[in-house]
This record gives C-alpha cells, sequence and structure tokens, in this order.
C-alpha cells in the first residue's frame, strides 16, 4: 500500500490582528506584532488542526482503543468493531503522520506489528474522554433534534432521508 502523502502545512497562531499602528515585541527580535480586537480563523490554524484530528470518526476512537497500550492492528478491529481493515490502515498511518501513534514492527516468523499511543497521543486522551462524557450527557438532546427535523421535512417516498442537514447532495 502507497505511504500516507506528506504535504507540508505551516501552522500560525489562530488569531491574526491588525492594527494601525505596528508595535515591535522583542528588544533583540524586532518582531512585529499588529494588535486588532477582530480575530479570524485561519485555514492553517492551530485550534481547527486539533478539530481536524477529531473530526474524522475514526481517529478518535482508534486513540480511545490504544489507550490501555500496544496492540496489533487486529486486536484493535477486534475491539474496535465496524471497522474494515482499509479503514483501521488509513486512520493508523493519519495518526502515525501526525505523531500520535507510533508503529512497531518485529521480525520473526510470521512478521508482527503493533501500534502504540505516544506521548503527544496521550494528550488527546482527557479531551476524548471529555466530549464522550458530552455525548453520554446529551447524545439523547442532539438524536431529539434530529428525529424532529428529519419529521418536519417532506418525503417524497417511503424511504428515510439519506440526506443531513449540512451536508452536500
Amino acid at each position: 500500500m502507497p505511504p500516507v502523502p506528506r504535504i507540508p502545512i505551516r501552522i500560525r497562531p489562530c488569531l491574526r490582528s491588525v492594527s494601525r499602528s505596528p508595535t515591535t515585541v522583542g528588544s533583540r527580535s524586532g518582531t512585529i506584532r499588529y494588535v486588532s480586537t477582530e480575530p479570524f480563523f485561519l485555514a492553517d490554524c492551530r485550534a481547527r488542526l486539533a478539530f481536524d484530528l477529531l473530526s474524522n470518526t475514526w481517529n478518535a476512537v482508534v486513540l480511545w482503543a490504544l489507550r490501555h497500550g500496544p496492540r496489533r492492528p487486529g486486536e484493535l478491529r477486534e475491539h474496535i468493531g465496524g471497522i474494515s481493515q482499509k479503514v483501521l490502515t488509513e486512520t493508523l498511518r493519519r495518526l502515525e503522520f501526525n505523531g500520535l501513534v507510533a508503529r512497531h514492527a518485529y521480525a520473526g516468523s510470521p512478521p508482527r506489528v503493533e501500534y502504540e499511543l505516544t506521548a503527544l497521543g496521550r494528550t488527546l486522551l482527557d479531551p476524548i474522554e471529555s466530549f464522550g462524557a458530552w455525548a453520554f450527557d446529551h447524545g439523547d438532546e442532539v438524536m431529539a433534534a434530529q428525529d424532529r427535523a428529519t419529521s418536519l421535512s417532506p418525503e417524497t417516498s417511503d424511504e428515510p432521508s439519506t440526506h443531513l442537514p449540512g451536508s452536500s447532495a
């Protein structure tokens, strides 16, 4: 399988500030910072980077499944359930590319591979747990809102609509 393409991305702070007069920060560096009250979320913002990491359904699931220690891909698939081998492989490569998971290959017959969280990957466990707790506390409300929205939409057939608000198609 081909390796994950490496696309260089420059990460900048999320808040871009602009004012009429620049101020110098740091006596030696001569760094100029422009100050304003209007924040903009840039495409390469660090907060957006974090949201992108967690927006993929399987990223958080695989990270959570690795919280107790290293696992082989087959063990991960069995533990998670409902994930194809292809999607698991893509997810593990993506997490490895982002420095959240380490891959360890062991020689032998047959050769084996294990994945484990890196120190950086472990830092996401608390936010994932908090998000899961929120989902547990408010999941019924979200599903009720979805039910209300689908019951209000006109149906042209007996089949339920597959179009979700906010999605294209």
